[in-house]
Protein backbone atom coordinates (compact mmCIF):
# COMPACT_ATOMS: atom_id res chain seq x y z
CA UNK A 1 0.00 0.00 0.00
CA UNK A 2 1.01 3.72 -0.83
CA UNK A 3 0.05 6.92 -0.20
CA UNK A 4 -1.35 6.73 3.00
CA UNK A 5 -0.66 8.47 6.46
CA UNK A 6 0.68 6.94 9.79
CA UNK A 7 -2.40 7.27 11.65
CA UNK A 8 -3.94 5.51 8.48
CA UNK A 9 -1.79 3.18 8.91
CA UNK A 10 -1.95 2.36 12.20
CA UNK A 11 -6.02 2.49 11.85
CA UNK A 12 -6.11 0.05 9.31
CA UNK A 13 -3.70 -2.77 11.41
CA UNK A 14 -6.27 -2.30 14.42
CA UNK A 15 -9.27 -2.85 11.80
CA UNK A 16 -7.24 -6.20 10.13
CA UNK A 17 -6.70 -7.22 13.93
CA UNK A 18 -10.23 -6.61 14.83
CA UNK A 19 -11.22 -8.60 11.65
CA UNK A 20 -9.15 -11.59 11.75
CA UNK A 21 -8.90 -12.50 15.14
CA UNK A 22 -5.23 -12.09 14.95
CA UNK A 23 -3.26 -9.34 16.55
CA UNK A 24 -1.73 -7.18 13.71
CA UNK A 25 0.52 -4.28 13.73
CA UNK A 26 3.34 -2.24 12.11
CA UNK A 27 6.69 -3.39 12.78
CA UNK A 28 9.23 -1.88 14.92
CA UNK A 29 12.32 0.06 13.29
CA UNK A 30 14.38 -2.68 14.66
CA UNK A 31 12.15 -5.84 13.13
CA UNK A 32 12.12 -3.33 9.72
CA UNK A 33 16.00 -4.03 9.46
CA UNK A 34 16.36 -7.33 10.54
CA UNK A 35 13.50 -8.45 7.65
CA UNK A 36 15.26 -6.20 5.15
CA UNK A 37 18.88 -7.18 5.86
CA UNK A 38 17.79 -10.77 5.67
CA UNK A 39 21.13 -11.96 7.29
CA UNK A 40 23.27 -10.22 5.56
CA UNK A 41 26.06 -7.77 6.72
CA UNK A 42 26.27 -5.15 3.46
CA UNK A 43 24.40 -2.56 3.16
CA UNK A 44 22.34 -3.83 0.86
CA UNK A 45 20.29 -7.17 1.02
CA UNK A 46 22.21 -7.68 -2.69
CA UNK A 47 25.57 -6.28 -1.53
CA UNK A 48 27.55 -3.49 -1.19
CA UNK A 49 27.20 -2.34 -5.13
CA UNK A 50 24.99 0.52 -6.08
CA UNK A 51 25.26 -0.17 -10.13
CA UNK A 52 22.90 -3.34 -8.72
CA UNK A 53 20.37 -1.54 -7.47
CA UNK A 54 17.86 -1.97 -10.64
CA UNK A 55 17.46 -5.30 -10.11
CA UNK A 56 16.63 -5.15 -6.68
CA UNK A 57 14.93 -2.32 -6.13
CA UNK A 58 12.55 0.46 -7.79
CA UNK A 59 14.87 4.01 -7.32
CA UNK A 60 15.61 6.96 -9.00
CA UNK A 61 17.08 6.58 -12.53
CA UNK A 62 16.84 6.89 -16.65
CA UNK A 63 12.87 5.70 -16.46
CA UNK A 64 12.45 9.01 -13.91
CA UNK A 65 14.41 10.87 -15.78
CA UNK A 66 12.53 10.21 -18.81
CA UNK A 67 9.16 10.00 -17.55
CA UNK A 68 9.17 13.29 -15.20
CA UNK A 69 12.52 14.43 -16.74
CA UNK A 70 14.32 15.09 -13.22
CA UNK A 71 18.10 13.86 -13.24
CA UNK A 72 19.07 10.16 -12.69
CA UNK A 73 21.00 8.80 -10.33
CA UNK A 74 21.84 5.29 -11.15
CA UNK A 75 22.86 4.59 -14.33
CA UNK A 76 20.54 2.17 -15.28
CA UNK A 77 16.22 1.58 -16.49
CA UNK A 78 13.87 -0.30 -14.10
CA UNK A 79 10.90 0.48 -16.29
CA UNK A 80 9.61 2.43 -14.00
CA UNK A 81 8.82 5.87 -13.80
CA UNK A 82 7.34 6.09 -9.85
CA UNK A 83 6.20 3.13 -8.25
CA UNK A 84 6.17 -0.45 -9.12
CA UNK A 85 4.35 -3.56 -8.64
CA UNK A 86 4.80 -5.87 -5.91
CA UNK A 87 7.38 -8.25 -6.42
CA UNK A 88 8.74 -7.05 -9.87
CA UNK A 89 12.54 -6.88 -8.30
CA UNK A 90 14.45 -9.36 -7.19
CA UNK A 91 13.42 -10.90 -3.27
CA UNK A 92 16.26 -10.73 -0.01
CA UNK A 93 16.89 -13.93 0.96
CA UNK A 94 13.87 -14.00 3.41
CA UNK A 95 11.91 -13.95 -0.03
CA UNK A 96 10.43 -10.43 0.91
CA UNK A 97 10.01 -7.93 -2.26
CA UNK A 98 10.63 -4.44 -2.23
CA UNK A 99 11.79 -3.87 1.00
CA UNK A 100 14.43 -0.84 -0.35
CA UNK A 101 13.25 1.66 -2.76
CA UNK A 102 9.67 1.82 -4.35
CA UNK A 103 8.51 3.17 -1.31
CA UNK A 104 9.23 4.76 2.54
CA UNK A 105 7.48 2.19 4.67
CA UNK A 106 6.23 3.18 8.12
CA UNK A 107 7.13 1.55 11.10
CA UNK A 108 5.78 1.90 14.78
CA UNK A 109 8.59 3.55 15.86
CA UNK A 110 8.49 7.43 17.01
CA UNK A 111 11.51 9.47 14.97
CA UNK A 112 14.97 9.42 17.44
CA UNK A 113 18.35 10.93 15.80
CA UNK A 114 19.97 8.14 16.59
CA UNK A 115 19.30 4.56 18.78
CA UNK A 116 20.96 5.78 22.16
CA UNK A 117 18.37 4.35 24.82
CA UNK A 118 16.59 2.38 21.81
CA UNK A 119 14.70 -1.01 23.01
CA UNK A 120 17.24 -3.34 23.44
CA UNK A 121 14.23 -6.25 22.65
CA UNK A 122 13.56 -5.07 19.54
CA UNK A 123 10.42 -3.46 20.45
CA UNK A 124 8.92 -0.31 19.03
CA UNK A 125 10.17 3.19 20.58
CA UNK A 126 6.85 4.62 21.29
CA UNK A 127 8.38 7.97 23.61
CA UNK A 128 10.16 10.69 22.93
CA UNK A 129 9.84 13.25 19.39
CA UNK A 130 6.03 11.34 18.39
CA UNK A 131 5.31 14.14 16.01
CA UNK A 132 7.00 12.41 13.78
CA UNK A 133 7.11 9.04 12.90
CA UNK A 134 10.18 6.85 11.32
CA UNK A 135 10.17 5.53 8.00
CA UNK A 136 12.48 3.01 6.14
CA UNK A 137 13.81 1.64 2.37
CA UNK A 138 13.67 4.65 0.42
CA UNK A 139 11.45 5.08 -2.85
CA UNK A 140 11.21 5.39 -6.04
CA UNK A 141 13.03 9.07 -6.42
CA UNK A 142 15.77 8.00 -3.72
CA UNK A 143 19.28 8.31 -4.95
CA UNK A 144 20.89 4.66 -4.64
CA UNK A 145 23.40 5.61 -2.05
CA UNK A 146 20.23 5.96 -0.24
CA UNK A 147 18.65 2.86 -1.07
CA UNK A 148 20.46 0.83 1.95
CA UNK A 149 19.04 -1.56 4.68
CA UNK A 150 20.52 1.15 7.27
CA UNK A 151 18.44 4.50 5.47
CA UNK A 152 15.92 5.96 7.71
CA UNK A 153 13.69 8.87 8.22
CA UNK A 154 11.18 10.82 9.20
CA UNK A 155 7.63 12.28 8.59
CA UNK A 156 4.86 13.66 10.54
CA UNK A 157 2.36 11.22 10.96
CA UNK A 158 -0.11 12.88 8.63
CA UNK A 159 2.31 12.43 6.17
CA UNK A 160 1.47 10.51 2.61
CA UNK A 161 3.53 10.56 -0.33
CA UNK A 162 5.82 8.61 -1.52
CA UNK A 163 5.31 6.14 1.86
CA UNK A 164 3.51 2.87 2.62
CA UNK A 165 3.94 0.04 5.03
CA UNK A 166 3.58 -3.47 5.55
CA UNK A 167 1.96 -5.43 8.46
CA UNK A 168 3.73 -7.33 10.78
CA UNK A 169 2.01 -10.41 13.14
Amino acid sequence: MVCVAWRDAEGYVKWLSAKAGREYRLPSEAEWEYAARAGTTTSRYWGDSVDAGCAYANLGDHSMRDGLGMAPWADCNDGYVRTAPVGRFRPNAFGLHDMLGNVWEWTADCWHEGYEGAPADGSAWVSGTCERRTNRGAAWNSHPRNVRSSNRGSYSPDAYESVGFRVAR
